[in-house]
């Protein structure tokens, strides 16, 4: 099955423009698959039965429902791929479901940890300037890990009050900047020169001057949250969750969160609608007559 594989791999490269990490995520699912197969003498592709036990086998591992469904979705994908070739003549994977995944909202900061944090590097030299700019730019614009870490100085437009980003699917959409994300990335660019190796082009580079890893992202977050005395474990996407829910508490439109996120669909958004609630619930009982009249004495 290698030469499928690889085959399947590069019409995702090429044609479907999949992202690198998409690419990588769906190899590693694929090649388990073909081993666990080669393990026990089954074909590749088998029916499905086959894929339930496996299923089954990694459920008893501990595999999360999230990470059963995105092995059963690579496992879709790569079967349709032999079935347009000729090379199967069904896809065994469409009868397979994943175990149902429990309704878990994403996590935010309060608005006070979400300053807290953004401001805990302070304004000096070198490495406190650029991890307060990329704090300060990932709170203000909600983006993905991966878009901030791909980012490019020439991705920002006028005077940094804009930037291009491409997220998933290779879509790429213009984001604002706020204020305090503008003086902080221009505090960080007038000192990114003495740091960036020479024709890099990466806006958050390390003390090496190379493009800083995602990794290295994830842990000076984290970082600066323990200095920041803010309990929860804090990552770039909790960021992203917090931008958004806090730019719909004040905002109502939901439409504009869906854009400035890069969501391909509205329901994908509208979870921030239920973080919403016990805002909208804490308005209710301050603002309306009824409900005010409710906590009146009798």
């Amino acid at each position: 099955m290698d030469e499928p594989l690889r085959d399947y791999l590069e019409q995702l490269r090429s044609v479907r423009r999949a992202s690198p990490l998409t690419l990588s995520g769906r190899e590693r699912d694929l090649r388990q698959y073909l081993q666990w197969c080669a393990g026990r003498g089954l074909a590749g592709t088998g029916d499905a039965a086959q894929i339930r036990a496996y299923v089954a086998v990694r459920r008893k591992g501990g595999d999360a429902p999230a990470t059963l469904a995105r092995h059963l979705s690579s496992l879709r994908g790569f079967f349709r791929f032999l079935v347009e070739r000729g090379a199967l003549a069904a896809n065994p994977a469409i009868e397979v479901r994943a175990p149902k995944r429990p309704a878990a909202l994403p996590k935010t900061l309060t608005r006070e940890d979400a300053a807290a944090l953004v401001e805990a590097p302070g304004d000096g030299d070198g490495m406190p300037a650029r991890d307060r700019a990329l704090m300060e730019l990932l709170y203000s614009s909600g983006l993905r890990l991966a878009e901030i870490h791909a980012l490019d100085v020439g991705d920002f437009q006028d005077d940094l009050a804009e930037v291009r980003v491409t997220g998933k699917g290779r879509k790429t959409r213009v984001v604002p900047v706020g204020r305090p994300a503008r003086e902080a990335l221009r505090l960080w660019l007038s000192q990114r020169g003495e740091m960036a190796a020479a024709g890099q082009g990466a806006v958050f580079v390390s003390r090496l001057g190379r493009r800083l890893s995602r990794a290295s992202i994830a842990r000076r977050l984290a970082l600066w949250a323990r200095r920041a005395g803010i309990a929860q474990r804090v990552h770039p996407h909790r960021l992203r969750h917090s931008f958004a829910t806090h730019l719909l508490e004040e905002s109502s439109d939901l439409r504009a969160v869906q854009e400035l996120l890069g969501h391909a669909s509205l329901s994908t958004t509208q979870v921030y609608t239920h973080l919403d609630f016990a805002h909208l619930s804490r308005v209710y009982d301050g603002a309306h007559p009824r409900a005010r009249r409710r906590r009146d004495p009798a």
